[in-house]
């Protein structure tokens, strides 16, 4: 039954306005300015209007929604971290005093977190249980979990972007807590896109030499045992993935299907992006990508979605902690639609403008 739901959620999902995208690159081109000047400011301007089919879109509501989930492959000492830390830090989102949380709260951003798999029983207001079960199961050695878990996953992303969206979120960044992850995205990622365990794999939280190699090894050994069909992404994340990533992977569907711009984070966040643009390829045309993660296998991830980043502050915290700074980013590209003035409206000639614009002139 869960598969079916995604299956009329995902057929749900709408083209981008073409007609309201053309409307706003009218406007943008009219605006008193150099042709192309904003660059991708431009840009995001026009994707804002072909998403949400109006001319000035208003991004002052926002969020990012973090997926915690922890997964079995730890017990494989595939991470530098303890796996308790998953719990703890989903708490102190709650409270506030994580990175994404502190960045979020600068340019004015709420968090929604989500326990989808968390190893421990958490009670705390601000934390939403949608939990499946307590971890995933180890993908060294079986499949991480059930494919009607991995549907399961997938739907309490698609619901919680969507009750965002009931709440009045107009846009929506993406972000996971899970001890390990890493090394379950980079599985996921070498079934979906072809790459080799040593292009996808990084170090992480800081993993040394020897535990890399291994890490790389393990990450082979599921991929073995588990065979993914690279034709099915709800095979992939059932048998190498995680629920972080399946819930993940469900907001995006969720935020495209309402008409939101949806923020990439970094690694994990980019895997899933590309798990959901494999279930629905229309939402990808509702992604952003915040910055360029400084995980290795990040280059490879955005390739495969063919997304391009519009920062590189070589970050790789996660949590999604890249989110809140692109909202800043789309907020300009906002204020340049909406009070930017016109030639005419700043009573300026633009016959110079056809001028610049032939075969490409302007140059800076």
């Amino acid at each position: 039954m869960s598969i079916e739901k995604i299956s009329q959620y995902v057929s749900q999902i709408k083209q981008l306005d073409a007609n309201a995208m053309a409307r706003a690159r009218e406007r943008l081109v009219a605006l008193a300015k150099p042709p192309g000047s904003l660059g991708r400011l431009e840009d995001i301007a026009a994707l804002l209007s072909g998403m949400s089919g109006e001319m000035f879109y208003d991004s002052s509501k926002r969020c990012v929604i973090v997926m915690s989930s922890d997964n079995g492959v730890y017990e494989e000492g595939v991470a530098s971290t303890p796996q308790s830390v998953t719990y703890s830090q989903t708490v102190n989102f709650a409270k506030g005093l994580t990175g994404v949380a502190v960045i979020a709260k600068q340019f004015n951003a709420d968090l929604i977190i989500v326990d989808v798999g968390v190893n421990a029983d958490i009670d705390h207001p601000l934390v939403i249980n949608r939990k499946i079960r307590k971890s995933t199961w180890n993908i060294a050695k079986g499949p991480a979990m059930t494919r009607d878990e991995a549907a399961e996953a997938v739907l309490a992303g698609i619901e919680t972007a969507a009750v965002a969206a009931m709440n009045g979120y107009k846009m929506i960044g993406v972000g996971e807590m899970g001890i390990a992850n890493t090394t379950t995205s980079a599985a996921v990622l070498c079934a979906l896109a072809g790459v080799s365990a040593e292009e996808a794999a990084g170090k992480g939280a800081g993993l040394g030499e020897d535990a890399y190699k291994h890490k790389i090894d393990v990450i082979k050994t599921a991929l073995d045992v588990n065979k993914p069909d690279s034709r099915d992404p709800i095979d992939v994340l059932a048998k190498v993935g995680g629920f972080d990533i399946a819930a993940m992977a469900g907001v995006y569907i969720g935020g495209a299907l309402k008409g939101i711009p949806m923020v990439i984070d970094g690694f994990i966040s980019m895997v899933a992006a590309l798990v959901a643009a494999r279930l629905a390829p229309v939402s990808k045309d509702y992604m952003l990508a915040s910055h360029s993660s400084y995980e290795q296998g990040f280059a490879h991830a955005a390739n495969a979605l063919e997304m391009r980043t519009y920062l590189d502050l070589e970050m790789r915290l996660g949590e999604g902690s890249g989110c809140p700074i692109m909202f800043a980013v789309v907020d300009a590209a906002c204020a340049v639609m909406r009070n930017m003035a016109t030639f005419e409206e700043a009573e300026i000639n633009d016959d110079y403008v056809e001028e610049l614009t032939r075969g490409d002139m302007f140059t800076v």
